[in-house]
């Protein structure tokens, strides 16, 4: 949709500009004009910390460029739609710096109109590479729909005991979709994410999934599975047996659910594991399942064979359909509230503007060597905060954009919604959650981003056993205006600020 929006501005932009002309000038053409007669350098940023580090890279020069920020109004990154003179003065200017994530779609249009030859552009994501973040999902926190894709972070007290329920249903092995060629378009998605090619993803997969059990028929309330292998049913009647949490060597943690059978057919295995993503009660939307005779212990060690089962009324073109929606990434833009991330952008920005201007490149370098030890001073702080606090988890009644800081220092968090979510009302289940998360661990506070409107933060202090924690506010930029910055606002000031509060959330 922000695609079409812009390229309908794009449109009406040119159209407007000739009408008013008169002549076939192209809006850079027109434009083009204006900036050499002043001689300035026309640098366009979208959002405030961009916008401050440009400044502070300008230092004394800054009389020697038009500066604009885009989101100047206290409009997010998350709902920006660029006007036509937003889209001119992106086509007109000599460096252009965006963030670079989903809500940024629209700036390849923007940039197809312009006719600078010289014209750079920095996109902070690209900058960053491979250490940007996905976003993810944190216990208690409220999934968007089609999003929920389970847990890979959480706490060994996060984990609740489940009951056979959560697996009720009629289900079928996902084996013989990747065998007839089905899932081959799941393959090349994961090979354009990963680090493998379709085959070799394929083959990793046709030792997961194998199986020759082509159908599970559960029946919770009766504490019953059937297995179906070859047109035979083997069926018995299972007892919980308690979780167990595992730690992969990729970082991620998982939760496998154990029952053993009492009673039934003896083709029917005695030991079964489920492994759903799930970390508490909950419906499964599909699920892994290890089975045999060894015992827990020697299906525990299995990590190569995981057998996968969708439910039974899905084709195989909507079981591709959910796994294909499951590899696409959703990645966190919130890297300017990295102070470690700002350095890397901060030296980015610095050699743009000294190739544009080489004639004052040694200023710009020496400008952003001052900065710098500014932004490493100030991370030392973070640092030294986090190592000597009484606590190292954060909870936020709201939008969660700080996951790259919480990553920095070794925090841990818990939120009501992703960074990106769209989501503005918490369900009971997350309001209670995080209630009794901030009873669990003690907190003082509860978090909130910037904004008029904390009731979310409010309700969860409401449902805590003593009702008296603050509710603070940690500012995200996402809604810094000219007014502020006129009135003295530079991101520094604001990390200083956020830092002032996180040392009251953890002591």
């Amino acid at each position: 949709m922000k695609k079409i929006i812009a390229l309908v501005l794009v449109l009406a932009l040119a159209v407007s500009l000739l009408a008013a002309c008169g002549q076939e000038n192209t809006i850079g053409e027109a434009n083009a004009a204006a900036s050499q007669d002043d001689g300035k350098l026309r640098i366009v940023t979208t959002i405030f910390p961009e916008y401050d580090w440009v400044r502070e890279i300008l230092g004394d020069q800054a009389d020697r460029a038009d500066l604009t920020m885009l989101l100047d109004n206290g409009v997010d990154l998350h709902s920006y739609q660029p006007t036509a003179d937003d889209i001119a003065k992106i086509a007109d200017c000599d460096l252009f710096l965006y963030v670079g994530g989903e809500s940024d779609e629209w700036v390849d249009d923007a940039l197809k109109e312009s006719a600078n030859p010289n014209q750079k552009v920095i996109n902070l994501m690209e900058v960053l590479g491979g250490t940007t973040k996905t976003e993810e999902a944190m216990p208690g926190m409220q999934a968007e729909e089609g999003h929920n894709h389970g847990y890979s972070h959480f706490a060994d007290s996060d984990v609740q005991d489940r009951t056979l329920s959560d697996w009720t249903g009629d289900w079928q092995s996902v084996y013989p979709y990747l065998e007839d060629g089905t899932l081959d378009q799941v393959m090349e998605r994961k090979a354009e994410n990963g680090d493998k090619t379709a085959e070799e993803y394929r083959s990793y997969y046709e030792t997961g999934y194998k199986t020759d059990v082509e159908k599970i028929v559960i029946d919770g309330d009766a504490g019953t599975m059937e297995f179906v292998k070859n047109g035979v049913s083997s069926k018995a009647t299972y007892q919980y047996k308690g979780y167990q949490i595992y730690d992969y060597e990729s970082g991620n943690r998982g939760v496998r659910y154990f029952f053993e059978a009492t009673s039934g057919d003896s083709g029917a295995p005695k030991y079964v594991q489920f492994s759903d993503h799930g970390i508490a009660p909950g419906k499964a939307e599909h699920f892994h399942i290890y089975a045999g005779n060894g015992g827990f212990d020697a299906l525990s060690e299995e990590m190569e064979n995981w057998p996968t089962y969708y439910p039974s009324d899905m084709t195989g073109d909507e079981i591709a359909e959910d796994m294909l929606e499951h590899e696409e990434k959703e990645y966190d833009e919130h890297v300017w509230l990295s102070l470690r991330n700002a350095e890397t952008l901060c030296t980015a920005i610095t050699n743009a503007l000294g190739e544009l201007d080489p004639d004052h490149k040694d200023v710009y370098t020496a400008n952003v060597s001052t900065y710098l030890q500014k932004l490493d001073q100030l991370n030392q702080r973070y640092q030294q905060a986090v190592d000597s606090a009484a606590r190292k988890t954060v909870l936020f009644g709201d939008r969660f954009p700080f996951r790259y800081l919480v990553d920095d220092y070794g925090l841990t968090y818990y939120a009501a919604f992703a960074g990106c979510s769209a989501e503005s009302e918490a369900s009971f289940e997350t309001v209670s959650f995080l209630a009794k998360k901030v009873d669990e661990l003690a907190l003082p506070c509860v978090l909130t981003i910037e904004g008029t409107q904390h009731k979310i933060a409010e309700t969860i202090v409401q449902n805590t056993k003593k009702k008296d924690q603050k509710v603070l506010t940690m500012d995200s930029m996402q809604a810094t205006t000219s007014d502020d910055v006129k009135a003295g606002t530079t991101y520094l000031s604001v990390m200083e600020n956020n830092l002032n509060v996180l040392n009251e959330a953890l002591n």
